[in-house]
């Protein structure tokens, strides 16, 4: 209970919104409303039991491309039992081609690429093309079979990226803000503490090196202090907007955010209230 005083002290000492929050949910609060739509937050400190802010975290958002943290997840997993995979080489299929692939933008149906630049490209650009190849490589059923085991209960992948017909009939992808902040408190701790969770801590780290260079750096890493370290993955679709993010990774006292929209139709105001939010998280709990 002392904790929970302090965070909420902080946060009204130092959140920018109009009116003095009192707390740190007060201060989630008053961002999410100046937002059109629905906004969905989940932040939580390594080494503390619970969230430090839940707000809407179990609402089911549309994951967009953050829902590739997942595919990663389960790549590495599968990795440590076949080492080898990560150095394979697969062929792209027509129908993994899509838009949204910066990386694969010149690729031709047939074209080989190891698995890693894959995954590489999946995250740091969120090469859609590159995403389809890994699912189409491991499976539907594998990569959901990992989100069972996580005890991630909003979680689903049912579509490739960009699948219209799949769009029409429903098959959405999707998460929550306490699901997938959950996975990367998961990823954060085996490395941070060098014990498995989710994967190996040697999985964990690598997974966290590749979230690092993610490009996408318009959301919660401008609410942080310039020069944070933030290892995130963002995701946007017509009306959506969501960043999840380790900050500080590498630090004495690393946290993750979750950040989700949905219904927007303002996008300036929703990425205005995900800064809001990470700035009034990391006065409450950043190092």
């Amino acid at each position: 209970m002392k904790r929970i005083a302090f965070v909420a002290g902080a946060a009204a000492a130092t959140f920018p919104l109009g009116a003095r929050a009192g707390s740190l949910r007060d201060a989630v609060e008053q961002a999410a409303s100046s937002s059109s739509g629905i906004v969905g937050v989940y932040a939580r400190r390594l080494g503390f039991d619970g969230a430090a802010v839940s707000y809407n975290s179990e609402e089911r958002f549309p994951a967009a491309s953050v829902i590739k943290l997942l595919i990663l997840v389960t790549l590495y997993q599968v990795a440590e039992r076949e080492p080898a995979i990560m150095q394979s080489s697969i062929r792209l299929r027509e129908s993994d081609m899509v838009g949204g692939s910066d990386f694969l933008a010149q690729a031709r149906p047939g074209d080989a690429f190891k698995v890693a630049g894959l995954a590489h490209a999946m995250i740091t650009k969120s090469d859609n093309t590159a995403s389809n190849a890994l699912i189409t490589l491991l499976g539907f059923d594998r990569i959901n079979a990992t989100a069972s085991r996580s005890n991630l209960k909003h979680t689903q992948l049912k579509r490739h990226f960009l699948d219209y017909t799949a769009i029409v009939r429903h098959s959405e992808n999707l998460t929550s803000p306490h699901d997938i902040g959950a996975l990367l408190y998961q990823i954060e701790r085996g490395s941070h503490e060098g014990i498995r969770t989710i994967a190996s801590p040697q999985s964990c780290r690598q997974m966290i090196e590749i979230l690092l260079q993610q490009e996408d750096r318009d959301k919660i890493v401008r609410g942080l202090p310039k020069g944070t370290p933030v290892a995130n993955k963002t995701g946007e679709v017509d009306y959506v907007r969501n960043d999840v993010a380790i900050v500080d990774p590498m630090g004495d006292a690393p946290y993750v955010l979750a950040v989700m929209t949905k219904g927007l139709n303002d996008y300036s105001a929703g990425l205005n209230a995900i800064r809001h939010i990470a700035k009034a998280v990391n006065a409450a709990i950043g190092g």
